[in-house]
Formats: structure tokens, C-alpha cells, sequence
């Protein structure tokens, strides 16, 4: 068993360290992780320089200065031999990535690029209560649990990941999880944080903040099993197409050209 992970807080986050403890054991782990953090990048593609590996450890490499989706990638040839791993794990991510915001996440991006390449792949997030260099108030431990336990359950079968889908799994910040719960994406409530400064030099810059992690209150989505204290499972697919949308516009006539 070929296991690749990635992330997108870069190489050196507690997140990473976790996740690749928890399932060394389970096969042969390598790592391709960002030079530097690499959040809200999505699932982009670096098309406009050269991007170079870096030894860290046996099996462990950053890549500067690249993505989630890069690294992926670029491992296929570096680590395989232009063969593929077994499995994609992507994260642990230093935050949720939960409802609309699977859109801005890099590590949703790097479980992206394994599902493109028809390997099962999975995305870790935890949330946090502070944006601390290592976060604080984290078990870990229990972090490290619920990822190996979602990690074994995929690659004994026990999980069947749909062709060109990923699982989306966000971990609660509590002392104590109850346990786990298959759910669908929550609807994110979106405000503005970008904060507008100026320069030593007088020329005015933003810098995009945080706002508060706010939902609509609905059953059933990974927020509500997150607030509750339960490790949220979403599965979601590649193919955006929205087919109700899509079986209503084809009754639609445009007329002539």
C-alpha cells in the first residue's frame, strides 16, 4: 500500500506531522508538501514557473514554491515512476473547510488532483479556536484517531469511494467526539474582512481577513455534525454540474441565432 499525503500549511505544520503518523503503519507513506503555506489556493496548477522538490527526510519532500495540486502531481513521476499511489490523503488542515469554503480550500485541492487521477482521496480539516504557529487547544490525539480510522475504513473497503469523488472529513475542536456522521455540505454564510492600510510609502494595499464561521441552521450538513461534536464525513464530486438546473434549461427555447 503506496500512501501519498499532502497539505497545503507547508511541510512544517503540526497538521501534516499528525496525519503521517497516524497511518505509517498502514503502508508505504511518502510526502510532497508545500515550501510555504499555501491556504485558499484551491485546486490550482502552477503553469508560469519551475517548480523544484527538496529533500527533507526519506520519502519527504517540500516543494517550492508549489501547490497542493502541484505536489500531487508532480509525485506521480518523483515518488512512482509515472505510476500512481494507492491512496491520497490530503491535510491535516490547520482550520475547517466546511460548506462553499471546499471551493477556496488547498486541501480539498490536493484530494482533487488524487480523485482526477482515479485514486481514492480524502481531505483532513480541524478546527480551530486560534490561528496559532503550531494551533493551540488541539487534541491531536484525537485527531490522529479519527484520520487513521477513516484512512484503514477506505483502504479495507469498508468506505467505497465513488469514482471522481473525494471525502471531505472536518474533526471538532472538543474534548470529546461522539463519534461520526456522514453529511452533505452546509450553506456558508459570507461576509467581507479585507482591511484597507497603507504603506510606509503611502500606497494603499488590503489585506483579506477572517470573518466568523457562520451557517444556515439545517440538519444533516457537515457544520451541524460539526457543532455537535461529531467527526463530519461529506463525500463530493468533481462533476459541478448543477442537473436540476440543467433539466430545467433544456425545455428553454432561445430561438434563432
Amino acid at each position: 500500500m503506496k500512501i501519498l499525503i499532502t497539505n497545503d500549511d507547508s511541510f512544517e505544520a503540526k497538521g501534516l506531522e499528525v496525519l503521517v503518523n497516524a497511518v505509517k503503519d498502514l503502508g508505504e507513506v511518502y510526502v510532497a508538501a508545500p515550501a510555504f503555506p499555501k491556504s485558499a489556493c484551491s485546486h490550482s496548477l502552477t503553469i508560469t514557473k519551475p517548480l523544484r522538490f527538496i529533500k527533507v527526510a526519506d520519502n519527504f519532500y517540500k516543494l517550492d514554491d508549489g501547490t497542493p495540486t502541484d505536489c500531487v502531481y508532480l509525485s506521480f513521476p518523483e515518488f512512482f515512476g509515472g505510476e500512481k499511489p494507492d491512496i491520497v490523503l490530503s491535510g491535516i488542515n490547520h482550520g475547517a473547510n466546511l460548506g462553499e469554503d471546499v471551493t477556496y480550500s488547498g486541501t480539498a485541492g490536493g484530494a482533487m488532483e488524487g480523485a482526477l487521477h482515479g485514486i481514492p482521496s480524502i481531505a483532513f480539516s480541524q478546527l480551530i479556536k486560534s490561528y496559532d504557529n503550531p494551533p493551540s487547544e488541539i487534541d491531536w490525539d484525537q485527531a490522529a484517531k479519527a484520520a487513521r480510522k477513516i484512512t484503514k475504513a477506505v483502504i479495507d473497503g469498508k468506505i467505497k469511494i465513488p469514482h471522481r469523488h473525494i471525502l471531505n472529513v472536518n474533526i471538532p475542536n472538543t474534548k470529546k467526539i461522539k463519534g461520526f456522521k456522514f453529511t452533505k455540505l452546509g450553506y456558508r454564510l459570507y461576509g467581507n474582512d479585507a482591511h484597507k492600510h497603507k504603506n510606509p510609502r503611502g500606497e494603499e494595499y488590503y489585506w483579506i481577513g477572517l470573518h466568523p464561521l457562520a451557517f444556515k441552521e439545517e440538519k444533516g450538513t457537515d457544520f451541524d455534525a460539526i457543532k455537535n461534536g461529531y467527526v463530519s464525513i461529506t463525500p463530493i464530486k468533481l462533476d459541478m454540474t448543477g442537473h436540476e438546473a440543467l433539466n430545467e434549461l433544456k425545455n428553454t427555447d432561445l430561438g434563432d441565432l
